[in-house]
């Protein structure tokens, strides 16, 4: 006699999502030198019906938050984390921009690894190309 596989988290997460009637979940990532296009992107997906997140941080802009070096390096390191958060919660991936950084190439990379699907903005910078 064979028993179904156990779910995994991300199945009954995924499942969930479906049982709630939850639109598409979209999380943006790329440079936050790149936060206007970001929030163009934002307006242009939540108006085509899906859920969007996407960084709300931008450090490279003075901030009390980050003014302090060794405060600063620790909320970095919890935003990231925050932001892999953001991607195991979505549906699908889209980066935004015509560069691609270090940390934007290791959050395409942990998306294709959870096999999320990844759009670009911008095809050419796209790693696989």
């Amino acid at each position: 006699m064979s028993h179904p596989a156990p779910l995994t988290p991300e199945k009954q997460l995924s499942d969930a999502k479906k049982l709630l009637s939850l639109p598409h979940v979209v999380v943006i990532c790329g440079s936050t030198r790149f936060m206007a296009e970001m929030t163009e992107a934002d307006l242009r997906e939540t108006a085509a019906g899906k859920i969007v997140v996407k960084p709300a941080c931008d450090m490279k802009s003075p901030h009390e938050l980050w003014t302090d070096p060794v405060e600063a390096e620790a909320l970095k390191a919890r935003l990231d984390d925050l932001h892999r958060a953001k991607i195991r919660l979505a549906d699908e991936v889209l980066v935004v921009g015509d560069y691609i950084g270090d940390s934007t190439r290791a959050e395409i990379s942990y998306a294709r690894s959870l096999g999320k699907p990844v759009r670009f903005t911008h095809p050419e910078v796209d790693p696989a190309a």
